[in-house]
């Protein structure tokens, strides 16, 4: 799982006073206003470049290592060695060995007569996290059924987490489900409760401690996309790679990524279907709508900022007049070849305003499918995506648009979309289309494919 928003929520550690992270990006915040040339300028140039390749997760590790050394730099001999530092610890990531049968392995768990008792390994959310709802969301319809949940959070931060807090603000964060689960902090001492029957790993650094944690629980993995190509070649791809190889059940977002995985890791997998939430998305229009929607998150590299940037540069040259808003990410730092408007993050409760203002809206994933284009045909919006297994082999619907992923073709693909002449009602058929593809089929079939594994 990874969050799709501006940053994690606060995780404030056990005392009271700001964390190196907070300090880390204000400094580098300080330095990018206080001097826009020479060093300092540069340096902040750097950090947001970091922030825009590699994510904010990336930067804060880079940031705090060369804080420390900055703080000693007057004195060589007290520079410490540089830590490696990744999204999972380096003590968990150094101790599994998926190679050879874990104990939980050799004799598995059966529960065949009374309600599930199920742990969730899950990374501090962010503030509307796409990732950390839908894991919520499948929570809540697991209690619904009459069986429990505890989450556990995990990173590889120095500072403790403080997760009743982050149950707190869950709890009163609209974006979120209402689950009844108590967060708990991971910790490799005490592991999960020793009377789960369901240990879920929920990313791909979560599925180390799942892997080691002394409980006898069944292991499973609620895997949303394929990890490994979130980073270049590299330790945390392999990493992230080799989780598929642990031995987890793999409950999965989707059949492509349910087929990959079996296919090419060997690993037991069963797909759910994608949903939409209609309370936050219908089709609410009177007249023909005119604008383009453009789902721009430049920090996440699997949904192809440069590549739509390019496609909207077509359009925006064909028709010039024509509205583009882009939501996902604040770019205001980028300067884009077209006039938009820059709706940076939004809540959940806003966007189905922007989405009926839109006649299109180009939606690019080059891993496994958002789930944005659901929600968008729910208010009446036509999709236009990039074509591939990963995205046509997840959701089949005749209202969905799909385009060779380059920038022309993906130009005219919105151009034809946008200019049709039914387009109003051609929008109200395709927003008809999903009004029975709520998210309750999907978590009836989560809660059976639970069920039906732990009983053997």
């Amino acid at each position: 799982m990874r969050s799709d928003a501006r940053g994690a929520l606060d995780v404030r550690g056990t005392e009271a006073k700001p964390s190196p992270v907070r300090t880390v990006v204000r400094r580098l915040r300080s330095g990018i206003r206080r001097s826009p040339i020479g060093r300092v300028g540069r340096v902040g140039r750097r950090a947001l470049g970091i922030a825009r390749r590699e994510g904010v997760r990336s930067l804060t590790v880079r940031a705090l290592d060369r804080l420390r050394t900055d703080l000693v730099a007057g004195a060589p001999s007290m520079v410490p060695r540089q830590q490696i530092r990744m999204l999972v610890r380096y003590e968990d990531a150094l101790e599994v060995d998926w190679t050879t049968p874990a104990p939980w392995q050799t004799s598995p768990l059966v529960v065949r007569e009374r309600g599930l008792s199920t742990a969730w390994i899950l990374h501090p959310p962010g503030e509307s996290s796409g990732g950390a709802q839908n894991i919520l969301r499948f929570v809540k319809y697991l209690e619904d059924a009459g069986h429990r949940a505890s989450i556990y959070l995990y990173h590889s931060a120095d500072h403790a987490i403080d997760a009743p807090y982050v149950g707190q603000l869950i709890a009163a964060n609209p974006s979120y489900p209402d689950v009844a689960a108590k967060f708990y902090s991971y910790s490799e001492a005490g592991g999960v409760a020793a009377d789960t029957d369901a240990l879920f790993a929920t990313g791909w650094e979560t599925a180390y401690p799942a892997h080691r944690d002394p409980s006898m629980a069944r292991r499973f993995y609620f895997v949303q996309d394929f990890e490994p190509a979130f980073y270049p070649v590299g330790s945390e791809h392999i990493l992230a790679e080799n989780t598929y190889r642990f031995g987890f059940h793999g409950i999965t977002a989707g059949r492509w990524l349910s087929d990959k995985l079996s296919a090419e890791y060997g690993m037991r997998t069963t797909p759910f279907g994608f949903g939409a939430d209609l309370r936050h998305y219908s089709f609410a229009r009177t007249r023909p709508a005119e604008d383009l929607f453009f789902y721009a998150r430049p920090v996440t590299t699997r949904r192809g900022f440069e590549l739509g940037v390019m496609a909207l540069q077509h359009v925006a040259r064909a028709h010039p007049n024509r509205t583009i808003h882009l939501a996902g990410w604040d770019v205001s730092d980028f300067d884009l070849p077209f006039r938009h408007i820059d709706h940076g993050t939004m809540k959940i409760t806003e966007l189905n305003e922007i989405y009926n203002q839109c006649a299109v809206a180009l939606v690019l994933s080059l891993t496994n499918m958002s789930l944005l284009p659901l929600e968008l045909l729910a208010s009446g919006v036509i999709p236009v995506l990039n074509r591939g297994p990963n995205n046509d082999k997840v959701v089949q619907n005749p209202f969905l648009r799909y385009a060779d992923p380059s920038p022309r073709a993906l130009a005219d693909a919105l151009i034809d979309e946008m200019l049709r002449p039914d387009h109003h009602e051609y929008a109200r058929k395709a927003a008809a289309s999903v009004t029975s593809m709520t998210w309750e089929e999907p978590g009836r079939e989560f809660v059976d494919i639970l069920v039906e594994a732990m009983r053997g």
